[in-house]
């Protein structure tokens, strides 16, 4: 199988938030693809790294983090020069003779850190916009997961729905053959008839299903609504879920959704600095270069004065005058806010993470506990219910329906545990989205906030 080369590495260390990678950091793999690459099932990987390459809505996030990436060499930039040539349609005489034209060349110079602080600001805002792109990545890695695991379950319902269907029948040749006999009842019949209709019935729905989570796996990756969808299978649970702490700690040093708002704290922060530079006046400076033409007038010929027609070079310079208060408070008082926003969102995601970390962690544990009591109790329990019925009916001490209830236990079971095993399939799936990493590396913290 081809191995996966997702997206281009973009991580920023905590620590490092609002600053470009380095190349120290270059190499470090992002969580889209540490997850992915943890997967077991090579049939899923391919499949997400379609739903990566493929995503449009992933697609316009990553031109939107490039173009932010363009925005830091714009910012760091002076302003470009200014000429100027002023021609004179009426020439004004002077002692040394008229002049022509006047040319100009000026450089406006912004206050002493401006730029810098610009540049800063740019940079954490292209680190947050990569971090919103790790984001996505993470969650559709989730989503394609889940539905893939949901496929994974109408399969297992699938294959014990046309077992079913299979034993329902050997039941009916068996209880058509005793009522022939005259040992049997026509209801029996009918009954065991009726419920191969409805195991029919339960092959329509699953295939309905089918559809409907194919649809969205391909329009996850931009695919056409008939697509074929691969088959997967479900993973085995893990043995052991690490403990919340160290599961908060990977979290909190590995969501791109912490990351993208250091950045933007950081960003937010260079921005006051900018503004309250705004204060500061910017500096023009500038050089002249006057054309001036030799005297024409009969004095000048009789008389030339000294440097008569020399051209005349000056030196000028400027400075603006932010007068403009209210303006400049303004701007001091968005970038506060800015910065106030951040942080709080911040938080906000913090607490969405323990709520995620408490409930995955508990639905993880409840979930394990009921895949132990199918296979270990339930499901060998109906297995051997089931046995017993059908020796008693072929003793003929059972009647045929109390054969089919048997039937329908073990039926009910075997799709019950395939259920829990999805179920613990998907919380594991969400809870690595929840830290940004495999299960298996929450043990490898390697900052903890």
């Amino acid at each position: 199988m081809a191995s996966l080369a997702v997206a281009p590495v973009w991580a920023v260390p905590a620590h490092a938030a609002g600053q470009m990678a380095t190349p120290a950091t270059a190499g470090k793999p992002s969580p889209a693809e540490t997850v992915t690459a943890a997967l077991g099932d090579p049939t899923l990987r391919l499949l997400v790294h379609d739903v990566l390459t493929r995503n449009p809505d992933l697609a316009s996030l990553a031109a939107t983090a490039r173009a932010a990436a363009q925005r830091a060499p714009q910012v760091k930039a002076l302003p470009d020069p200014v000429v100027s040539l002023t021609a004179f349609l009426q020439t004004p005489e002077t002692r040394v003779g008229p002049q022509y034209a006047i040319s100009t060349l000026s450089q406006r110079f912004p206050w002493f850190g401006k730029l810098a602080a610009r540049e800063r600001a740019a940079l954490a805002e292209a680190a947050a916009a990569k971090a919103r792109v790790e984001a996505r990545k993470l969650a559709l890695i989730t989503e394609t997961r889940r539905l893939a695991y949901e496929l994974a379950f109408l399969d297992a319902r699938e294959r014990e729905v046309r077992a079913d269907t299979q034993t329902l029948a050997h039941y009916d040749e068996l209880a058509q053959a005793r009522y022939a006999s005259g040992s049997g009842i026509v209801q029996a019949v009918v009954k065991i008839q009726a419920e191969i209709t409805r195991d029919n019935i339960r092959l329509l729905t699953i295939a309905a299903r089918r559809a409907t989570l194919t649809s969205r796996i391909n329009a996850l990756r931009d695919r056409p609504k008939g697509t074929p969808v691969p088959r997967f299978t479900l993973p085995s649970p893990v043995e052991k879920i690490p403990s919340i702490g160290r599961l908060r700690a990977r979290a909190l040093d590995t969501r791109p959704e912490l990351i993208e708002a250091d950045a933007r704290i950081a960003a937010a922060g260079h921005l006051t600095e900018v503004r309250k530079i705004d204060s500061k006046p910017n500096v023009t400076l500038g050089v002249s270069y006057a054309f001036v033409g030799r005297r024409s007038d009969r004095p000048g010929e009789i008389n030339p004065p000294e440097n008569n027609g020399k051209d005349v070079l000056g030196l000028f310079g400027a400075i603006n005058l932010p007068v403009r208060r209210e303006k400049l408070a303004a701007g001091v008082e968005e970038a506060v806010q800015k910065r106030l926003a951040a942080e709080q969102k911040k938080r906000s995601i913090i607490a969405a993470i323990d709520g995620d970390l408490a409930d995955l962690t508990a639905t993880l544990d409840l979930t394990r506990q009921r895949i132990h009591l199918f296979d270990n109790v339930l499901t060998p329990q109906a297995a051997e219910s089931l046995r017993s019925a059908e020796d008693a009916y072929a003793a003929g001490t059972l009647n045929a329906l109390d054969l089919l209830d048997a039937e329908r236990v073990l039926l009910e079971v075997r799709i019950a545990a395939d259920r829990a095993r999805a179920d613990f399939a998907i919380a594991e799936a969400r809870l690595e989205g929840t830290i940004g990493a495999p299960l298996a590396m929450a043990n490898e913290v390697e900052n903890v906030r």
